[in-house]
């Protein structure tokens, strides 16, 4: 698995694929975590958040997964909006308009799961946010299934993250319509209720699935929740709106 990793962390600081037909595929989950977190530790830079995929129906049949997955966002894939995103054409970059918390407290590993309200509760801010998705495998993000985009380190190359609110309780995130435009023409749009039916509930997987593996949730994290919006391709040149109504707007322009 240390050769995989080694492949994709080249492939996704070069610009390049792997072709899936030349690797030793992860086995199961824990393989797959295991090449991810290598990945992580090659990229070599601190952890200031983690993205969750795949929590729509749509995302998941798009992957042939029927759950969600996560990976840790390194600080220099972090931005705040507005900004300017480098991406790699190969590596099939696309956009999806979601929600992020940002955490005011420590969700450390523990052997009881967390509740909804104790997740809750650690919920410091929330933002408006678009992920920049793609894979450092050939042939896109298609029929790749749960292993290997785990391993891909979720398809994420980039995370950008619109202003924080710390009076989100009065806001009905399920509710909450997100709507796209890329160079001025309407794309995606949907409510935060196409991620797992309510951003909130992506946070409490999120924060039971870091803790069964012993690692928790930090004071400061950013985490993004899953495409309230679908998935949009973009390539360099293009310039990108998120419109999240009363939480404002998260704009990127792509290099």
């Amino acid at each position: 698995m240390n050769d995989l990793a080694e492949r994709l962390w080249q492939a996704r600081v070069r610009g390049g694929v792997v072709d899936p037909g030349t690797i030793a595929e992860p086995a199961s989950m824990a393989d797959a975590c295991a090449v991810q977190d290598e990945v992580i530790r090659l990229l070599g830079q601190p952890v200031a958040g983690f993205k969750v995929g795949s929590t729509s129906k749509e995302a998941q049949r798009i992957l042939g997964t029927t759950e969600p997955g996560s990976c840790p966002v390194p600080a220099p894939y972090l931005f705040e909006s507005p900004t300017r995103v480098s991406v790699a054409p190969a590596h099939a970059p696309a956009i999806e308009g979601e929600f992020a918390f940002r955490l005011g407290r420590d969700l450390p590993p523990r052997d009881e799961a967390y509740s909804r309200a104790e997740v809750a509760e650690a919920v410091e801010a929330v933002a408006g946010a678009i992920e920049v998705v793609g894979t450092r495998l050939a042939g896109g993000l298609a029929g790749k299934g749960r292993f290997l985009v785990t391993a891909d380190c979720g398809a994420n190359i980039a995370l950008a993250v619109g202003q924080w609110t710390t009076d989100w309780k009065t806001l009905d995130l399920p509710a909450h319509r997100v709507a796209v435009r890329i160079n001025g023409i309407p794309a995606g749009e949907g409510t935060g209720a196409r991620a797992l039916d309510d951003p909130m509930n992506v946070l409490v997987w999120l924060a039971n699935d870091q803790s069964t593996r012993g690692r928790g949730l930090t004071k400061g994290l950013c985490v993004s929740t899953g495409t309230c919006t679908g998935l949009d391709p973009v390539k360099p040149g293009d310039h990108v709106v998120a419109d999240f109504g009363s939480l404002g707007t998260v704009e990127i322009d792509f290099a």
